[in-house]
């Protein structure tokens, strides 16, 4: 009988220098035909909101079922009788907060889980109550006494990242009165944000590589209203296709602006104007929106998530003390399940002038799971999505300054869980008309498009351009975690301002040169990684860890003891999934022979 024993090996080896590859460009050309002009709010509600949302999580073992009534029952005979009859008496319904149901929720986490070998939240879960604002708090209370619920909790609205805690409101700009001219200008050379670091990311840069301009790519936005009719959004563009797109339109259409405004003549110039830009409307639960926008994207697009949250110690005046979303679990696992299928979620960390790092947010709210921890320390556990925080634009700006370029604003949450930061003031953008207004909306452009809500459409699009890049060379785009490594190793530095140093973290301006030269680098090399002893008839299991999981590696073992006439050994490998990043080999080697066998594994790297 065989055994098998485990041995660990040093971690993988460095890479080699690779080499770098260059291309050439487009410009900015006449218009194509066509473009869908779908979705679109028509204006109104300056502010925009999801309401307060009350989020039940059950206890595997208690088999819970949403029946299509609204109620519950239990298919493992836990009696469920009492936790129906309190939601009978409440007038209460309850449903799966991932849109399926529970028995499709538990076999797409189990696919997922095989195909990735990842850490993927089990969906089925979560559920949502639907029951009057004023009951949830109460009934949150009574529903976390039942044995079959191990959390009940209660999510504070969420809204875009628009105000500040002083009186000003950001992105509260008015439209011209005077009509816009007959043809738009050309706008694009006040974006400065598109041009050679440090001031901008060098998207210019980009479009001179062949898919620099983001073909290929598909990315979603999440929020709450667009106007996809806008003149200057007329071609690769996909519209709303999830959700109720309702309320001022002005904050949506300037992301999107940002993201992906046409490559014309016209307006401005979206950062990957070749991306095709979608939309999902938090006209569902937030979490449900999440999932639903996931489903339609595939391993390598972006999802941008435009809304924060009054976290803990949160004042109650505008947004000071909003927080990044990923810390309400419900959130957290949806967005760990969209990072899971390969999707780079893009989160704003939020206006909040808050300090992520501070011990506040290491103590769950209640009714919080027993077993959460803190997501802004990565060191708990890690959402896989880019943070985004709020920087300053090179002072001079559109005659403003804001302090040192690519310092931190005053309104942006900082700490060590943001990787990355985009222009926070001055950005050119479609939308609000403060640059270009009139009665048609349809010709609005805006100069002062602010907060963490301008800044992570920068990032977008510059992950947009770099998966184009790749795409237009054959290439695997970047995953969720290698996304994220490059953003942190390249572009150009925070800056201190007086009260606002370097240390309080918003992370790097990226830079399109340095992170396309980063991401397309590849090199290929072979060498032995273990040798050992296998005794006659044994088997023996080694694991190696810490190799990047972006790294294509082929292993071989082989004999080095002589037995000529048959086979000596053969040999097993297994894959873990240590976390986002990293993968960890676990290489069986059994010996076939009657006598003992010296071995050893070699390891090619192919590439990335």
């Amino acid at each position: 009988m065989s055994t098998v024993t485990e041995r660990k090996i040093a971690k993988q080896p460095a890479a080699k220098s690779p080499a770098r590859k260059k291309s050439d460009p487009p410009r900015k050309g006449p218009p194509a035909d066509g473009g869908n002009g779908s979705g679109g709010g028509s204006g109104g509600s300056p502010q925009l909101r999801s309401p307060r949302e009350l989020i039940v999580i059950a206890r595997p073992a208690a088999g819970l079922r949403a029946t299509p009534g609204g109620s519950v029952t239990s298919f493992r005979d836990m009696d469920v009788a009492s936790l129906a009859q309190l939601l009978a008496d409440q007038g209460a319904t309850i449903e799966p907060l991932f849109g399926a149901n529970e028995q499709r929720l538990l076999a797409a986490t189990r696919s997922l889980e095989s195909a990735t070998a990842g850490d993927v939240p089990d969906l089925s879960v979560f559920y949502h109550v639907n029951v009057p604002e004023a009951q949830m708090d109460a009934l949150a209370a009574q529903l976390r006494q039942h044995d079959a619920v191990e959390a009940a909790y209660v999510k504070p609205p969420g809204e875009p990242p628009l105000l500040l805690e002083r009186a000003e409101q950001l992105n509260a700009m008015q439209p011209r009165a005077e009509d816009a001219p007959p043809s738009t200008p050309d706008f694009s050379a006040r974006q400065i944000y598109l041009n050679a670091a440090p001031e901008g990311i060098d998207a210019r840069h980009a479009w001179t590589l062949p898919g620099g301009t983001g073909a290929g790519v598909n990315i979603i936005d999440l929020e709450w209203s667009w106007r996809f009719t806008h003149e200057d959004l007329a071609q690769n563009q996909g519209g709303v296709v999830a959700g109720a797109s309702a309320g001022d339109d002005n904050h949506g259409t300037a992301v999107i602006g940002e993201i992906g405004a046409d490559n014309n003549a016209v307006g401005c110039i979206g950062i990957c104007p070749d991306a095709t830009v979608s939309a999902v409307a938090f006209s569902m639960p937030t979490a449900t929106a999440i999932r639903t926008a996931a489903d339609r994207l595939r391993p390598g697009d972006i999802m941008l998530l435009e809304i924060h949250r009054p976290g803990p110690g949160a004042s109650g005046t505008g947004q000071d003390g909003y927080i990044a979303i990923e810390w309400w679990p419900d959130d957290f696992a949806a967005i760990r399940y969209t990072v899971s299928k390969g999707i780079i979620v893009v989160e704003a960390a939020g206006n909040g002038s808050r300090n992520l790092d501070d011990p506040i947010y290491d103590t769950p709210a209640l009714g919080f799971p027993s077993d959460w921890t803190n997501p802004f320390n990565r060191a708990n556990r890690d959402s896989g999505a880019i943070v985004v925080g709020a920087g300053a634009p090179p002072p001079g700006t559109h005659g403003n300054n804001w302090g040192a370029d690519r310092s931190r604003l005053d309104f942006s949450n900082y700490g060590a869980v943001i990787d990355a930061q985009g222009w926070g003031r001055e950005v050119t953008s479609t939308g609000y008309g403060d640059l270009q207004g009139g009665s048609d909306q349809n010709f609005w452009y805006t100069d002062r498009f602010s907060g963490t809500s301008s800044a992570s459409p920068i990032v977008v699009g510059a992950l947009g351009c770099v998966q184009g890049v790749l795409r237009g060379q054959g290439r695997v785009p970047l995953s969720p975690a290698r996304a994220r490594e490059l953003l942190r190793a390249t572009g150009s530095p925070q800056q201190d301002e007086p009260g606002r140093p370097s240390t309080q973290r918003i992370g790097n301006r990226p830079d399109l040169r340095q992170l396309i030269a980063n991401a397309v680098q590849t090199s290929s090399w072979t060498g032995v990684q273990f040798t050992g002893t296998v005794g006659a008839g044994q088997t023996e299991r080694w694991f190696t860890w810490g190799w990047p999981a972006h790294w294509h590696v082929v292993w071989t073992v082989v004999p080095t003891t002589p037995g000529p006439g048959a086979p000596q050994i053969k040999w097993r490998v297994q894959t873990e999934r240590a976390s986002d990043s990293q993968i960890t080999y676990w290489i069986n080697v059994s010996n076939l022979s009657g006598a003992l066998v010296n071995i050893e594994a070699r390891y090619a790297v192919l590439g990335w």
